[in-house]
């Protein structure tokens, strides 16, 4: 449950203003509303990597007496949200980190539902609704993702190509995957996916095509993402998980979405596209459901 969404928006609006640390804070207080609620201060910082004095600087730079304000307004929207999620948080936190294997599995892969099922809210159904209608009126769309987010930007882009030829991969050797934006043009969209820490090639290569008219569409992970202020449309994907590792299970869950919304758009061109694909990888020999025999 969230916090009243008058303090939420008002984060958001004065987070390119804050200083460094101030971010980091108030970024971890947007993502963990339950545990601002549950845990201490000093623990809430811990997590945070931040100071305690820190989060009372936050406190007050949005116009609370306190951080005892800030945590009661989010114990406040977390009793009028029930007690089923609060209580999970609780237990994470009372249990400690040593768990079994089978323990740390069944913890990550019910987190992972709980994020999926997250996708599934109204307000994410909408952006994923106007981010596909974005994508389908556009001539090209180029496709961004680097390091971690370049295997989402893949299957975009690959699954986009069984559907025809508007897609275009911004990858290439030798530090050549923007060079073909010089085609790029107002009719076009760029699909940008990055996650934090977000990947200074990306950043540019977005903030360039934006300066060139190109449309930016997001999947990322934060409504105080750089993403978010050159997009028309963003997707929002939680990444935090039970592992060392962020999770990009949502984003490409989020991939998959969109194009299937993009297939569903004209059902006859998108079977005689796939038709066509099956037809070409059949006489490549591309796949096998046994054991090839050697020659």
């Amino acid at each position: 449950m969230q916090p009243s969404n008058s303090l939420r928006e008002q984060i958001i609006a004065q987070y390119d203003a804050m200083s460094a640390q101030l971010q980091q804070a108030a970024r971890y207080v947007l993502e963990h509303p339950e545990e601002v609620a549950l845990v201490s201060m000093r623990e809430v910082a811990r997590l945070a990597g931040v100071q305690p004095a820190t989060m009372t600087r936050l406190a007050k730079y949005l116009g609370l007496p306190g951080y005892d304000e800030l945590r009661a307004q989010h114990a406040a929207a977390l009793r009028q949200g029930g007690d089923g999620f609060a209580a999970k948080v609780r237990q994470r936190v009372d249990e400690g980190s040593e768990r079994g294997a089978s323990d740390t599995a069944s913890h990550m892969l019910q987190g992972l539902s709980a994020q999926l099922a997250k996708l599934c809210e109204p307000d994410s159904l909408r952006r994923l609704e106007a981010t596909a209608d974005r994508l389908r009126s556009a001539r090209k769309v180029y496709v961004l993702g680097l390091r971690s987010s370049h295997a989402v930007a893949w299957h975009f882009h690959y699954v986009m190509t069984l559907l025809g030829e508007r897609s275009v991969h911004l990858d290439g050797p030798g530090g050549t995957g923007g060079d073909a934006l010089i085609r790029a043009t107002p009719e076009d969209v760029m699909l940008v996916i990055s996650i934090k820490p977000y990947a200074t090639g990306t950043m540019e290569l977005a903030q360039l095509a934006k300066e060139q008219g190109v449309g930016i569409v997001s999947i990322t992970d934060s409504e105080v993402s750089p993403l978010v202020a050159l997009s028309e449309q963003a997707v929002f994907c939680p990444t935090e998980s039970d592992s060392f590792f962020h999770t990009l299970t949502p984003a490409l869950a989020v991939s998959e979405v969109l194009c299937s919304l993009l297939a569903e758009f004209d059902r006859p061109k998108t079977l005689e596209a796939l038709q066509q694909a099956d037809e070409h990888l059949l006489q490549l020999n591309t796949y096998s459901e046994a054991i090839p025999r050697r020659q």
